[in-house]
């Protein structure tokens, strides 16, 4: 039996990543993560898991990392906008942006290249709950991250030429 996932891919090297699950009597089971899947995660090792709480309406960007970070996301509980962009003026992909809505209702990953601006929005009516597996560790001295405010006017949507709306609605 395989318990691969689905993979879909996004812009920006951005991957969701959606267990197959194995469902019986009592529930059911999936992977979402293995260590030998360099297909899916290629130089992904997990050296710490973070959890974040959001209130309804909050929003936790910008920020990206600067020595090869990798983010995984898990919506534990709630509704999360999940956006990132490529701000490398000397980049191929430079000004474009993903956006991916994540809920607890539907198990699923969000792989995102650390060196993309990326943030989060809660968008539903409770506390959400997300957890995060990064490959390298937090170094409290020498933060490994740059950091703009949710609203950086440099952050600009493609689809309206405009700085970046977290209240904007998808569509």
């Amino acid at each position: 039996m395989s318990l691969k996932p689905k993979i879909v891919e996004y812009d920006l090297g951005i991957k969701k990543i959606i267990p197959n699950l194995h469902h019986d009597e009592r529930g059911f089971l999936g992977e979402f993560f293995r260590q030998d899947w360099d297909d899916i995660f290629p130089n992904f090792s997990p050296t710490q898991f973070l959890i974040s709480q959001s209130k309804p309406g909050k929003i936790r960007a910008w920020h990206r990392h600067l020595k090869n970070q990798l983010d995984l996301l898990f919506v534990r509980k709630g509704v999360l906008k999940i956006c990132a962009y490529d701000g490398d003026k000397n980049s191929e992909t430079f000004s474009k942006l993903v956006n991916i809505t994540s809920d607890s209702k539907t198990p699923e990953l969000i792989f995102i290249p650390g060196h993309l601006w990326h943030g989060t929005k809660n968008v539903g009516t409770e506390l959400s709950e997300t957890i995060y597996l990064i490959n390298n560790l937090y170094d409290y001295q020498n933060p490994d991250e740059e950091r703009l405010d949710f609203n950086d006017p440099s952050i600009i949507d493609p689809k309206t030429q405009k700085p970046f709306d977290w209240n904007m609605e998808d569509k």
